[in-house]
């Protein structure tokens, strides 16, 4: 996307996360939103970091002063990690590495155990309901030993998880719908589309079907079940 348009459309939404307080994106922050355009960082990674940082704002009470942009940084370049990790795709800019993972194993259980919680009793559908209420039942009973576990038990509780993740997607697709689920795909090739070049067609058709997925996650609530060691 033109750097102009990208920033464009950062500013419009940051206005409206200010309630109609328009903050221009001029100058520096104009150099910094366009960075994040160079990099390659989809417009709506962008617009979660911000309501990430809204909601944090808005949780100490009153706001005193309109939310700046330079103020989401943090988050929408940790969630750009994290949509690169779990697409499969790499920095435009060669400097920019991956954080190493720091989660631990009992830290994801309870991690996820809360998102689904969150998610329980949600959803119009019975069916997809009771596929989240196992899953958080199974997930609880996996906590005891998930602390002192090692090799084979270990193994166990991480395919398990993945299991479960696939069960959880599997559900959300069959909800959602398929007309949905092409605009999902729509705007997962729109993602992954400044990467495309420089990825062979097998890689490129993965990072599709990831991003797919996340975006799929985000509009049925759920969390990353899978656990990479």
């Amino acid at each position: 996307m033109d750097p102009a348009e990208y920033c464009r459309q950062i500013e419009t939404y940051l206005c409206r996360k200010n309630e109609g307080h328009l903050i221009r994106i001029v100058g520096p922050a104009f150099e910094q939103v366009s960075g994040w355009a160079a990099q390659g960082v989809p417009l709506a990674v962008a617009f979660k970091g911000i309501d990430q940082y809204c909601e944090r704002y808005y949780a100490k009470g009153p706001r005193r002063r309109p939310v700046r942009i330079e103020f989401c940084e943090a988050d929408i370049l940790t969630l750009f990690d994290d949509w690169r990790r779990a697409v499969g795709v790499t920095a435009q800019d060669p400097s920019a590495h991956l954080p190493a993972r720091t989660d631990s194993l009992p830290a994801h259980l309870d991690r996820v155990i809360a998102r689904l919680t969150m998610v329980r009793g949600k959803n119009p559908s019975a069916r997809f309901d009771s596929q989240v209420e196992a899953a958080v039942r199974d997930i609880d009973g996996m906590r005891a030993s998930a602390k002192h576990a090692r090799g084979d038990a270990r193994t166990a509780i991480v395919t398990r998880l993945a299991d479960i993740d696939c069960t959880l997607l599997a559900g959300a697709r069959a909800e959602i719908g398929e007309v949905r689920m092409a605009e999902l795909k729509a705007a997962a090739e729109a993602e992954v589309a400044p990467f495309a070049a420089r990825m062979p067609g097998d890689a490129r058709t993965r990072a599709v079907s990831a991003a797919r997925d996340r975006l799929l996650r985000d509009a049925a609530g759920l969390p990353i079940v899978a656990f990479e060691p």
